[in-house]
C-alpha cells in the first residue's frame, strides 16, 4: 500500500492493529468473492456477522456495544473495506454512520438500548432515508410527509438510491410533520409495517455488489414514540452526511491503493517494446508519480481531519474539501491505471474497473462533486451560489 510520507508512524498501536486486521479480513474474505457478486448484483450477505464480529458496524461510537474506536481507527476500517469493494464499505457505512449515529446521537434511551448493541452484532441492519426522486442534492424539498394523528404518525412518501433498503429490519426515514412546509424530524420505521415497501433497484452499472432500493410508505403507521426526540430540523440529515462523508473519504483511498497496486506490478510484468516492462517508460512512470502524489495528499488530508474530529473542532466543510478531492483523486487515479492495464482493464480478473465504475458513483453521491464545491465556495466567500 502506498504511504510514501510513512504516515503510519502517526498512528497509534491500536490504529495499525485495526488496519492491519480489516486488510487482513479483506484479502481473505472480501476479494476471493467480489468480483463474482459484482457481476452477479448481488451483496455478500454471508460477511456481515464477520463485519460485526470485527467491531466494524458503528465501530467510532461510545457504548452500547460498539467499539468505540479512534476517529483514524474508524477511517482506517472504511479504507481498507473499500479497498475491497465501495459496497462493502457503503453497507458499513450506512449502518454505522447514517443509522446507528442519529440513534446513538438523537435518539431516546429506549431507542438507543432497543436498537443500537443488536445493530453492532448485525442482528438488525439499518438503511438512511433521505434521498427522493425529486429531492437529491436539495433534500430539504422533500416531499416525505409525517402527520400527527393523536397516538400514532402516519408516514407517506417515497425515497430513492437508498442502500441497505432490502437488508434492512428497520429504517430511519426522513419526513416532513405536517405537510410540505413542516419541520423535518426522523423517524424509525420497521421494515415489516404495513405499507411500508423496499423495492431493489436493477440495472446498475455501478456498486452493483451493494443493495440499492426504493422505499416506499403509504400511509405507515407508527408509534408515536418512532420519532428521534432530540433533533428537529435540517441539522439532523445533515449532521448523519457528514458523518458519512467523512468515512467515504478515507474509504475511496482505499480503492484508490487497490488500483494502484494492481496497475503497478501489471506495468512491471508487462513487457512491450525491446523487452522492457513498460513501467521502464517514461510515460508509465509519470503516471505513477503523479498518482502516488495525489493518494500521498489524501491520505495526509483525511489524517489532519480525522484529528479535528478528535478534538471537536471539525467544520462540515473540513469534510466538504476532504470527500471532494479525495473521491475525485480516486477516481482520476482509477482511470490511469484503467489505461495502463490497456485491454486487461475492463476485465473483472482485475479489480480497477470494478472500481472505476463504483468511484463514478461515490463522486456523486453523499453531496455531488458541485455541490461540495459550492460549499467550499460559500465558505471563501460568504455567499451562497446554490439559493
Amino acid at each position: 500500500m502506498p504511504d510514501f510520507f510513512d504516515i503510519s508512524r502517526h498512528l497509534t498501536a491500536e490504529e495499525r492493529a485495526i488496519q492491519s486486521s480489516v486488510r487482513a479480513f479483506v484479502d481473505a474474505r472480501v476479494l476471493p468473492v467480489i468480483a463474482d457478486h459484482f457481476e452477479a448484483g448481488t451483496f455478500p450477505t454471508d460477511l456481515i456477522p464477520e463485519i460485526a464480529q470485527m467491531g466494524l458496524l458503528g465501530c467510532n461510537l461510545q457504548g452500547y456495544g460498539c467499539a468505540g474506536l479512534s476517529q483514524a481507527g474508524y477511517g482506517l476500517a472504511m479504507q481498507e473495506l473499500e479497498r475491497g469493494d465501495s459496497g462493502v464499505r457503503s453497507f458499513a457505512s450506512v449502518q454505522g454512520s447514517l443509522v446507528m449515529y442519529p440513534i446513538h446521537a438523537y435518539g431516546s434511551e429506549a431507542q438507543k438500548e432497543r436498537y443500537l448493541p443488536k445493530m453492532a452484532k448485525g442482528e438488525i441492519i439499518g438503511c438512511f432515508g433521505l434521498t427522493e426522486p425529486d429531492a437529491g442534492s436539495n433534500p430539504a424539498g422533500m416531499r416525505t410527509t409525517a402527520i400527527d394523528d393523536g397516538d400514532a404518525w402516519i408516514l407517506n412518501g417515497t425515497k430513492r438510491w437508498i442502500t441497505n433498503g432490502n437488508l434492512s429490519q428497520v429504517a430511519l426515514v426522513w419526513a416532513k410533520v405536517g405537510g410540505q412546509d413542516g419541520v423535518v424530524h426522523g423517524f424509525l420505521v420497521p421494515t415489516e409495517t404495513k405499507g411500508f415497501e423496499a423495492r431493489l433497484i436493477h440495472k446498475k452499472a455501478s456498486l452493483r455488489a451493494s443493495v440499492t432500493s426504493e422505499l416506499i410508505l403509504e400511509d405507515v403507521r407508527i408509534p408515536k414514540d418512532a420519532v428521534l426526540p432530540n433533533v428537529k430540523g435540517m441539522k439532523g440529515p445533515l449532521s448523519c452526511l457528514t458523518q458519512a462523508r467523512y468515512g467515504i473519504a478515507w474509504g475511496v483511498i482505499g480503492a484508490a491503493n487497490a488500483c494502484f497496486e494492481s496497475a503497478l506490478d501489471y506495468a512491471k510484468n508487462r513487457v512491450q517494446f525491446a523487452g522492457k516492462p513498460i513501467a521502464a517508460h517514461q510515460l508509465v512512470q509519470a503516471k505513477f508519480a503523479e498518482m502516488l502524489t495525489q493518494i500521498s495528499a489524501a491520505q495526509l488530508m483525511a489524517l489532519e481531519v480525522s484529528r479535528h474530529k478528535e478534538e471537536k473542532t471539525l467544520r462540515p466543510q473540513h469534510v466538504s474539501m476532504i470527500k471532494r478531492n479525495n473521491v475525485r483523486m480516486a477516481l482520476e487515479v482509477s482511470r490511469v491505471c484503467r489505461d495502463i492495464l490497456g485491454g486487461n482493464g475492463i476485465t473483472l480478473e482485475y479489480p480497477v474497473m470494478r472500481h472505476l465504475c463504483n468511484l463514478e458513483t461515490v463522486y456523486t453521491y453523499e453531496g455531488t462533486h458541485d455541490i461540495h464545491t459550492l460549499i467550499l465556495g460559500q465558505d471563501v466567500t460568504g455567499i451562497a451560489a446554490y439559493e
